[in-house]
């Protein structure tokens, strides 16, 4: 199946200085009812978001300071996405407005459901990290740029690379799932089939 292609992306930072942010603080468990990637953007980060009403907004959360407003880059920590397994939790992500997570390590089950939703996580040094958060901190307005093709992501005028798996890279670039993947082989499977 066709999914949207990643394109180069520049964008201001919504920054989550936490490590260990777990799929439950994603999106917690309560909300995992449906099947349809529509509507868990909202659910976000719902705990740590708002006050045990769940609609009050708690001001010095990242999600509800106006200066981060329209951030499609989340720049996270350390193992960000550990704990249970959720597709959810992409969704919830993505469906925020994110296109792109960049952070010190992901846990692997979410890196993996990341990669099958169109969601790119971008892994760079700590030191590269913490000095990300400090000058977001300085100025909001500062913006990234990640480019795929070339595996960097530029800050301050400095590009980093980045390692990502050519399976993943592929999918994203091409804004294929892993369906979409196997029937761009249509033409060699069908051939194959008339050998045989």
């Amino acid at each position: 199946m066709k999914s949207s292609q990643f394109k180069d992306l520049t964008s201001a930072l919504a920054p989550l200085m936490r490590d260990n942010v777990d799929t439950d603080q994603i999106i917690p468990a309560r909300f995992l009812t449906a099947t349809d990637k529509k509507g868990f953007g909202k659910r976000l980060f719902m705990d740590l978001r708002y006050e045990e009403d769940g609609k009050t907004p708690k001001p010095d959360f990242v999600l509800n300071q106006k200066k981060y407003k329209g951030a499609k880059i989340l720049l996270a920590h350390e193992n960000f996405g550990c704990g249970s397994s959720r597709e959810h939790a992409p969704w919830a992500i993505i469906g925020a407005g994110f296109n792109a997570i960049i952070a010190i390590s992901f846990a692997d089950i979410f890196r993996n459901n990341s990669a099958k939703n169109g969601l790119l996580l971008v892994e760079l040094p700590k030191k590269i990290i913490d000095m990300m958060h400090a000058d977001v901190e300085r100025n909001p307005k500062e913006k990234a740029s990640i480019n795929l093709e070339k595996q960097t992501c530029a800050w301050k005028g400095q590009a980093h690379i980045f390692a990502i798996n050519p399976f993943v890279k592929k999918c994203l670039v091409e804004g294929l799932d892993d369906i979409g993947y196997t029937l761009s082989f249509a033409n060699d499977i069908r051939a194959f089939e008339h050998r045989q």
